[in-house]
């Protein structure tokens, strides 16, 4: 849990910074942004899952 919120308190002090220097955020558009790392999530998982049926 603590990992979550070190990140979400990054998150907010980057937002904030670069909001301060006028510059775009570092971010990509929300709902794409938000499907690439379920997108990366679920190929994590299905690596692990093809591992651990066929190389074990």
């Amino acid at each position: 849990m603590s990992e979550v919120l070190l990140a979400v308190f990054a998150g907010v002090l980057v937002g904030f910074v670069f909001s301060a220097i006028k510059l775009p955020l570092p971010a990509p558009p929300v709902i794409s942004g938000i499907m690439g790392i379920v997108g990366i999530y679920i190929g994590g998982q299905a690596y692990q899952l093809v591992v651990e049926k066929f190389f074990s």
